[in-house]
Protein backbone atom coordinates (compact mmCIF):
# COMPACT_ATOMS: atom_id res chain seq x y z
CA UNK A 1 0.00 0.00 0.00
CA UNK A 2 0.65 3.73 -0.36
CA UNK A 3 3.05 5.75 2.16
CA UNK A 4 1.68 7.11 5.11
CA UNK A 5 4.63 9.36 6.12
CA UNK A 6 1.63 12.35 7.36
CA UNK A 7 -0.81 10.15 8.34
CA UNK A 8 -2.11 10.87 12.08
CA UNK A 9 -2.85 7.82 13.08
CA UNK A 10 1.23 6.34 12.16
CA UNK A 11 1.79 6.09 15.65
CA UNK A 12 -1.05 3.61 16.11
CA UNK A 13 -0.15 1.86 12.71
CA UNK A 14 3.70 1.63 13.59
CA UNK A 15 2.85 -0.50 16.53
CA UNK A 16 0.64 -2.61 14.27
CA UNK A 17 3.16 -3.20 12.04
CA UNK A 18 5.79 -3.61 15.32
CA UNK A 19 3.27 -6.62 16.41
CA UNK A 20 2.42 -7.79 12.84
CA UNK A 21 6.49 -8.11 12.11
CA UNK A 22 7.24 -9.63 15.52
CA UNK A 23 4.70 -12.48 14.72
CA UNK A 24 6.58 -13.12 11.10
CA UNK A 25 9.92 -13.14 12.86
CA UNK A 26 8.71 -15.87 15.78
CA UNK A 27 7.02 -17.66 12.94
CA UNK A 28 10.23 -17.73 10.53
CA UNK A 29 11.89 -19.02 13.71
CA UNK A 30 9.81 -21.63 14.39
CA UNK A 31 9.25 -23.11 11.02
CA UNK A 32 13.43 -22.47 9.73
CA UNK A 33 14.89 -23.80 12.61
CA UNK A 34 18.20 -23.93 9.98
CA UNK A 35 17.61 -20.56 8.82
CA UNK A 36 17.72 -21.82 5.29
CA UNK A 37 14.82 -21.74 2.25
CA UNK A 38 13.81 -24.72 1.42
CA UNK A 39 14.18 -26.46 4.27
CA UNK A 40 11.16 -25.63 6.32
CA UNK A 41 9.64 -27.65 9.24
CA UNK A 42 6.11 -28.50 8.13
CA UNK A 43 5.64 -31.31 10.95
CA UNK A 44 2.60 -28.95 12.67
CA UNK A 45 1.13 -26.85 9.55
CA UNK A 46 -1.22 -24.64 10.50
CA UNK A 47 -3.43 -24.86 8.02
CA UNK A 48 -7.21 -22.58 7.49
CA UNK A 49 -9.82 -25.87 6.99
CA UNK A 50 -11.20 -25.68 3.49
CA UNK A 51 -14.62 -25.69 4.73
CA UNK A 52 -13.18 -22.25 6.87
CA UNK A 53 -11.41 -21.12 3.78
CA UNK A 54 -14.69 -21.31 1.60
CA UNK A 55 -16.46 -19.29 4.28
CA UNK A 56 -14.07 -16.64 4.33
CA UNK A 57 -14.31 -16.38 0.28
CA UNK A 58 -18.23 -16.05 0.80
CA UNK A 59 -17.71 -13.58 3.37
CA UNK A 60 -15.63 -11.39 1.68
CA UNK A 61 -18.10 -11.78 -1.63
CA UNK A 62 -20.71 -10.61 0.88
CA UNK A 63 -18.90 -7.43 2.26
CA UNK A 64 -17.15 -6.70 -0.55
CA UNK A 65 -19.86 -6.65 -2.94
CA UNK A 66 -17.80 -8.68 -5.01
CA UNK A 67 -17.44 -12.02 -6.57
CA UNK A 68 -14.58 -14.13 -5.26
CA UNK A 69 -13.19 -17.77 -6.05
CA UNK A 70 -10.11 -19.93 -4.43
CA UNK A 71 -7.44 -21.70 -6.29
CA UNK A 72 -5.43 -24.55 -3.54
CA UNK A 73 -1.95 -24.12 -4.01
CA UNK A 74 -0.11 -26.10 -6.24
CA UNK A 75 2.34 -28.95 -5.05
CA UNK A 76 5.16 -26.68 -4.24
CA UNK A 77 3.23 -23.86 -3.04
CA UNK A 78 2.29 -24.13 0.66
CA UNK A 79 -0.74 -21.55 0.43
CA UNK A 80 -4.24 -21.01 -0.93
CA UNK A 81 -5.47 -18.14 -2.97
CA UNK A 82 -8.62 -15.73 -3.23
CA UNK A 83 -9.67 -14.09 -6.02
CA UNK A 84 -11.76 -10.96 -5.60
CA UNK A 85 -12.99 -9.74 -8.66
CA UNK A 86 -12.41 -5.87 -8.39
CA UNK A 87 -12.82 -4.13 -12.13
CA UNK A 88 -14.36 -6.84 -14.49
CA UNK A 89 -17.37 -9.29 -14.85
CA UNK A 90 -18.15 -12.86 -14.70
CA UNK A 91 -17.96 -15.09 -16.16
CA UNK A 92 -14.27 -13.84 -15.95
CA UNK A 93 -11.04 -15.20 -16.49
CA UNK A 94 -9.77 -17.13 -13.28
CA UNK A 95 -13.75 -19.13 -13.87
CA UNK A 96 -11.81 -19.74 -17.22
CA UNK A 97 -8.92 -20.83 -16.52
CA UNK A 98 -9.22 -22.33 -12.75
CA UNK A 99 -12.97 -23.52 -12.42
CA UNK A 100 -13.58 -25.02 -15.92
CA UNK A 101 -16.15 -22.63 -16.71
CA UNK A 102 -16.94 -22.65 -20.61
CA UNK A 103 -15.13 -19.29 -23.03
CA UNK A 104 -17.96 -16.71 -22.68
CA UNK A 105 -19.07 -15.89 -26.33
CA UNK A 106 -17.62 -11.95 -25.98
CA UNK A 107 -14.19 -13.85 -25.89
CA UNK A 108 -14.62 -14.76 -29.23
CA UNK A 109 -14.75 -11.42 -30.49
CA UNK A 110 -12.72 -9.56 -28.61
CA UNK A 111 -9.11 -9.05 -29.09
CA UNK A 112 -8.26 -9.13 -25.26
CA UNK A 113 -10.02 -8.29 -22.05
CA UNK A 114 -8.12 -6.97 -18.80
CA UNK A 115 -9.70 -7.89 -15.40
CA UNK A 116 -7.94 -6.29 -11.98
CA UNK A 117 -8.34 -8.63 -9.09
CA UNK A 118 -7.40 -8.63 -5.34
CA UNK A 119 -5.22 -11.89 -4.26
CA UNK A 120 -5.41 -12.93 -0.60
CA UNK A 121 -2.44 -15.30 -0.08
CA UNK A 122 -3.15 -17.94 2.81
CA UNK A 123 -0.13 -19.38 3.88
CA UNK A 124 -0.39 -22.91 4.98
CA UNK A 125 2.22 -23.24 7.53
CA UNK A 126 1.23 -20.13 10.17
CA UNK A 127 -1.84 -18.81 10.06
CA UNK A 128 -1.25 -15.42 8.39
CA UNK A 129 -2.45 -13.53 5.24
CA UNK A 130 -0.95 -11.15 2.62
CA UNK A 131 -2.96 -9.03 -0.13
CA UNK A 132 -1.31 -7.97 -3.55
CA UNK A 133 -3.57 -5.93 -6.43
CA UNK A 134 -3.21 -8.78 -9.66
CA UNK A 135 -3.95 -7.49 -13.04
CA UNK A 136 -5.24 -10.87 -15.30
CA UNK A 137 -5.54 -10.08 -19.22
CA UNK A 138 -6.84 -12.50 -22.43
CA UNK A 139 -5.17 -12.22 -25.64
CA UNK A 140 -6.85 -13.83 -28.23
CA UNK A 141 -4.68 -16.04 -30.72
CA UNK A 142 -4.67 -19.06 -32.68
CA UNK A 143 -6.38 -22.25 -31.18
CA UNK A 144 -7.49 -20.49 -27.66
CA UNK A 145 -6.37 -17.78 -25.61
CA UNK A 146 -3.29 -16.39 -23.77
CA UNK A 147 -3.71 -15.45 -20.27
CA UNK A 148 -1.04 -13.71 -18.54
CA UNK A 149 -1.16 -12.73 -14.67
CA UNK A 150 0.68 -9.75 -13.48
CA UNK A 151 0.72 -9.37 -9.60
CA UNK A 152 2.09 -6.26 -8.17
CA UNK A 153 4.12 -6.13 -4.49
CA UNK A 154 1.19 -4.68 -2.99
CA UNK A 155 -2.15 -2.56 -3.37
CA UNK A 156 -1.89 0.87 -4.94
CA UNK A 157 -4.97 1.48 -7.44
CA UNK A 158 -7.59 3.89 -5.43
CA UNK A 159 -10.81 1.99 -6.85
CA UNK A 160 -9.15 -1.44 -4.73
CA UNK A 161 -7.99 0.18 -1.57
CA UNK A 162 -11.30 0.31 0.14
CA UNK A 163 -12.11 -3.62 -0.52
CA UNK A 164 -8.78 -4.05 0.57
CA UNK A 165 -9.44 -2.27 3.85
CA UNK A 166 -12.57 -4.15 4.58
CA UNK A 167 -10.69 -7.48 3.51
CA UNK A 168 -7.83 -7.02 6.37
CA UNK A 169 -10.20 -6.24 9.01
CA UNK A 170 -12.53 -9.70 8.35
CA UNK A 171 -9.31 -11.76 8.30
CA UNK A 172 -8.79 -11.97 12.16
CA UNK A 173 -12.17 -13.86 12.14
CA UNK A 174 -10.31 -16.55 11.13
CA UNK A 175 -7.37 -16.44 13.22
CA UNK A 176 -5.39 -14.94 10.66
CA UNK A 177 -2.72 -11.97 10.90
CA UNK A 178 -2.49 -9.78 7.83
CA UNK A 179 1.05 -9.05 6.88
CA UNK A 180 1.45 -5.72 4.54
CA UNK A 181 3.34 -6.98 1.12
CA UNK A 182 5.78 -4.51 1.27
CA UNK A 183 7.16 -5.40 4.89
CA UNK A 184 7.59 -8.97 3.84
CA UNK A 185 9.65 -8.53 0.07
CA UNK A 186 12.94 -8.40 1.33
CA UNK A 187 15.21 -10.94 2.48
CA UNK A 188 15.03 -11.80 5.73
CA UNK A 189 18.55 -10.89 7.74
CA UNK A 190 20.42 -14.17 8.77
CA UNK A 191 18.46 -16.69 6.38
CA UNK A 192 20.40 -18.38 3.88
CA UNK A 193 18.51 -18.99 -0.03
CA UNK A 194 19.36 -22.40 -0.16
CA UNK A 195 18.72 -23.69 -3.46
CA UNK A 196 16.06 -20.90 -4.44
CA UNK A 197 18.68 -18.64 -6.93
CA UNK A 198 19.48 -21.58 -9.12
CA UNK A 199 15.57 -22.58 -9.22
CA UNK A 200 14.57 -19.56 -10.65
CA UNK A 201 17.76 -18.36 -12.80
CA UNK A 202 18.16 -15.26 -10.07
CA UNK A 203 21.94 -15.50 -9.79
CA UNK A 204 22.74 -13.70 -6.26
CA UNK A 205 19.34 -12.64 -5.33
CA UNK A 206 17.34 -13.91 -1.92
CA UNK A 207 14.22 -15.27 -1.56
CA UNK A 208 11.85 -12.60 0.03
CA UNK A 209 10.40 -13.16 3.51
CA UNK A 210 7.01 -13.95 1.03
CA UNK A 211 8.92 -16.60 -0.08
CA UNK A 212 9.46 -18.40 3.08
CA UNK A 213 5.76 -17.84 4.25
CA UNK A 214 3.66 -18.33 1.33
CA UNK A 215 4.97 -19.44 -2.02
CA UNK A 216 8.40 -19.80 -3.95
CA UNK A 217 8.15 -17.99 -6.65
CA UNK A 218 9.22 -14.29 -6.95
CA UNK A 219 6.57 -12.10 -5.67
CA UNK A 220 5.74 -10.62 -9.13
CA UNK A 221 6.63 -12.64 -11.31
CA UNK A 222 3.96 -12.85 -14.37
CA UNK A 223 2.69 -16.19 -14.89
CA UNK A 224 1.17 -16.76 -18.67
CA UNK A 225 -1.26 -19.76 -19.01
CA UNK A 226 -3.02 -21.11 -22.50
CA UNK A 227 -6.56 -21.91 -22.66
CA UNK A 228 -7.46 -24.05 -25.47
CA UNK A 229 -10.62 -23.77 -27.62
CA UNK A 230 -11.90 -25.93 -30.22
CA UNK A 231 -10.21 -29.47 -31.18
CA UNK A 232 -7.30 -28.54 -29.21
CA UNK A 233 -9.58 -27.84 -25.86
Amino acid sequence: MGGCTNCKGKAGCDDHKGQMMGTVEQALESLYPTRIWGEADDSSPEVLPPDELASLAEELATELSAATFVRLGGEDEPCDFIYVLCLGRAPCIVQVRDHGVAVPDEWLTADSIQEQYLRVVVSQRTRVAAVQQVAIDMVRGDGGFTVRERPRAGVYDAPLLSRMQKLVAILPAYELTHVDFGDIAHAPPGFQPGVWPDAYGLGTAKPSIANYLFYPQPTTMVSTSFVATGDGA
